[in-house]
């Protein structure tokens, strides 16, 4: 593989005709999932043979409801006895089944083994990425693991982005999208979806939204818990649980944009729409620096009075700090901040994208 992390400026063209396997291992919620099924798939349609590897694959039934050419789901026990394929993915630190790690350290031209970590804005991750751990016991013996960092720099892994992404999300027509489905706001109003982890601050947070606003509630504790709590001029629905693609759509559709985790905080920003992000609550308190340098980075190019209301309303709906006027100010300023989420999701297409980076880092550049 190249020394380099950062390996290419622009998309890379070659076919990928390598087979990929990709490790999940699902924890609390389905994120780590739906990462990896966006890049298994996105390895597929890119020519590639990718089999995601997963110990509950139940959530496919409609996170990717229709089958995709390249694309093989197992069960992780049933990879016992597989012959691995050139690239081994380990995502998020899961730890590969041992009986697959002495079947790759018998191939004869071992497979490139990479651990996909966690996304983040922080500058641990440009330090990190590319690092290499040589094996030197155990079945592994001989191989040689490294660590590929998603990220919004060039001396990151970069961020998931199918080809043609940005494109479709321009053409797409939203008001017709939402009235297809029963779901248009009415004339004057605006139209929120809300995905978010169950300690939400719901009622400080419709307090602050004021009138006029149609809520999406996507599946999860607030369909139950924010009915109750709307304010006069709010209303909700109650959405199913949505594909990817749906969802995608469902984001594009969008005023305002509030999401959770790293898939649909990632989907979000290319959107281009404005967004609150509902960072994972760690009892150490990481969260909260991690959200920090996130807020630094996507807010850099900023006038300082929407720098200053959107760190305002993120703190405070994560609850790192108290709602003030100053928060619920952002909900307002809505010519300020869409301009802002477009300038920032052209920032961030501008370099290679994740899936592009990891192929050239795996040594796809070079012929393999």
């Amino acid at each position: 593989m190249p020394d380099t992390p950062a390996e290419s400026s622009s998309d890379v063209q070659t076919p990928d005709r390598r087979t990929w396997d990709i490790f999940c291992r699902v924890i609390d919620n389905y994120g780590d999932l739906g990462v990896c099924l966006r890049l298994a798939r996105d390895l597929a349609q890119r020519g590639a043979q990718a089999r995601l590897w997963s110990d509950d694959l139940s959530p496919l039934a409609w996170m990717q409801p229709e089958p995709v050419e390249g694309l093989a789901c197992r069960p992780w026990d049933d990879s016992v006895g597989v012959d691995p394929g050139d690239v081994v993915i380990e995502t998020f630190g899961c730890e590969l089944p041992q009986d697959f790690i002495a079947a790759m350290a018998a191939r004869p031209v071992k497979p490139a083994w990479i651990n996909l970590e966690y996304l983040s804005a922080e500058s641990y991750v440009e330090r990190s990425h590319g690092l290499r751990s040589p094996q030197f016991s155990g079945p592994g013996a001989g191989l040689e693991k490294r660590f590929f960092y998603p990220g919004f720099s060039g001396r990151t892994g970069g961020l998931l982005r199918e080809p043609g992404l940005i494109e479709a999300v321009d053409a797409h027509d939203g008001t017709a999208w939402l009235d297809g489905r029963g779901w248009a706001p009415a004339p004057g109003e605006r139209v929120l979806s809300l995905f978010a982890y169950p300690h939400a601050p719901l009622a400080a947070f419709l307090e602050a939204l004021g009138p006029g606003w149609l809520l999406l509630l996507c599946p999860g504790a607030p369909q139950a818990e924010l009915p109750p709590l709307l304010r006069p001029g709010q209303r909700a629905i109650a959405l199913p649980a949505l594909s990817q693609a749906d969802y995608d759509r469902l984001l594009w559709s969008c005023d305002l944009n509030l999401v959770r985790g790293e898939d649909s905080f990632v989907r979000a920003q290319w959107a281009g729409r404005p967004m609150l992000w509902q960072i994972y609550f760690q009892d150490d308190g990481a969260h909260g620096p991690k959200l920090e340098a996130f807020l630094g980075r996507s807010m850099a190019g900023a006038p300082a009075s929407l720098q200053a209301r959107w760190l305002a309303v993120s703190r405070a709906w994560n609850g790192l700090a108290p709602w003030t006027p100053e928060a619920a100010q952002a909900l307002r300023d809505w010519d300020g901040a869409s301009a802002h989420a477009r300038a920032w999701r052209a920032e961030l297409a501008a370099p290679p994208d994740l899936t592009t980076r990891l192929q050239a880092f795996t040594g796809l550049s070079s012929g393999a």
